[in-house]
């Protein structure tokens, strides 16, 4: 049985495409029209309470969240590939940067951008200068976050970074323009554009002030 992506390309799902392409598995596209609040019906809510994407379903296992679906991909169908070993130290670095994104860059980010008022001591993503200072320490002086070795944790970490250089959410310090770059040479990462690309011309879909 064929992994079920509900997706819809302007979410979070377009970058779990690229994570299905790194793995190479079989997988299914399920267009869920979140503009017609689509993912707020039953048969998404039954699966995800939440009513968002991504949502993965890999046989009778559900999956959701997109870091989390990125790791479980990476172990079960790439282990030592896309993801350390179980045995190997490196998974505390891999699983570092993996929920560094959406624990701290994130909501650090929407902080930022919303002016939000609140104790950096209280945030769990702290203070916007240090998050920065930290995303540069990931990846100074290294190809990726393990060093010469792309893992799961560059399409998580690093697709954060892509998306919000591409969006000018970030500032494009040459230590995130030039790893986003890398990140962007993956094959996988070209066939998943072309996936979502697909998608959209299929129905009819233009990106937001396209």
């Amino acid at each position: 049985m064929a992994i079920v992506l509900y997706h819809h390309p302007f979410s979070r799902a377009a970058n779990t495409v690229w994570m299905l392409e790194e793995v190479g598995v079989e997988y299914e596209l399920k267009f869920v029209d979140i503009m017609a609040g689509d993912q707020k019906k039953e048969e998404v809510t039954k699966l995800n309470p939440m009513g968002k994407l991504p949502l993965l379903v890999d046989g009778d296992t559900v999956v959701t969240e997109s870091a989390a679906i990125g790791l479980y991909l990476a172990d079960r169908y790439a282990s030592g590939r896309l993801a350390p070993k179980l045995d190997d130290a490196a998974r505390g670095t891999y699983f570092r940067w993996s929920l560094f994104a959406p624990s701290v860059i994130e909501p650090g980010s929407m902080a930022k951008a919303g002016n939000w008022e609140f104790r950096a001591g209280s945030a769990g993503w702290g203070n916007y200068d240090d998050m920065i200072a930290t995303m540069e320490s990931a990846i100074s002086g290294r190809d990726f976050v393990l060093g010469k070795e792309f893992s799961m944790a560059d399409v998580i970490f690093g697709g954060t970074i892509a998306y919000m250089l591409d969006f000018k959410m970030l500032e494009p310090r040459p230590s995130f323009t030039g790893y986003a770059k890398r990140v962007k040479a993956r094959p996988a990462y070209a066939k998943s554009e072309a996936r979502n690309k697909a998608v959209m011309d299929e129905r009819g879909l233009k990106m937001p002030g396209a």
